[in-house]
């Protein structure tokens, strides 16, 4: 195992215990050590220094909390290919991975693993209706049923941002999410 790669999937992990509150200095700190992160591992794949299923999964960790669609993308590829080698957690990851490619395409996700918080709660991402339980379950992912209920406990413990916050966090959102903002800000408008 590639002991760099797991002290930075350690990093990537504990930062995430109690995850600041966005916006803060904090997390935006937090952000710039997770881009440093996923330029180091994009070097160690470069410089095919990843090798066992686990590197692959601890690889796949850091490029999920990437901000880009190549990030999910790569972070997919890298959890694939854990699960090619026999890694039974990296099939979650797979699913999640895909599923934030596509979010990060504005498209809607396959098993459904992915929220977005809005400022106010989290949500469950768009998901393609066609998916199926049985398919989620290949790559062990709960039920739909369960994934939305996951989103409403989550919003039990939530604190909206206030509107000066939520006016940053929409200023300093990335594309895709302002994308996203704007879609559900249509949908609302368009149901009044």
């Amino acid at each position: 195992m590639n002991r760099e790669l797991v002290a930075l999937y350690e990093a990537d992990q504990q930062e995430r215990i109690n995850q600041p509150k966005v916006n803060t200095a904090e997390y935006k700190g937090m952000r710039a050590r997770d881009l440093e992160r996923r330029v180091r591992v994009m070097e160690m794949n470069a410089a095919a220094e990843i090798h066992t299923a686990e590197d692959y999964y601890h690889a796949a960790h850091i490029m999920n909390h990437g901000d880009t669609p190549e990030d999910a993308k790569n972070a997919h590829q890298f959890a694939l290919r854990s699960s090619e080698l026999g890694y039974r957690p990296a099939r979650w990851l797979a699913a999640a991975s895909y599923d934030r490619w596509q979010l990060y395409q504005v498209k809607p996700q396959k098993y459904g693993t992915n929220y977005v918080f809005d400022g106010q709660k989290d949500r469950l991402w768009d998901v393609d209706p066609d998916t199926t339980d049985g398919e989620r379950a290949e790559w062990d992912v709960p039920p739909l049923a369960e994934q939305l209920r996951k989103a409403d406990e989550a919003n039990k413990h939530k604190i909206p941002l206030s509107e000066p916050e939520q006016k940053e966090f929409e200023l300093n959102a990335p594309a895709w999410l302002k994308q996203v903002l704007q879609k559900w800000r249509s949908e609302q408008n368009n149901s009044e």
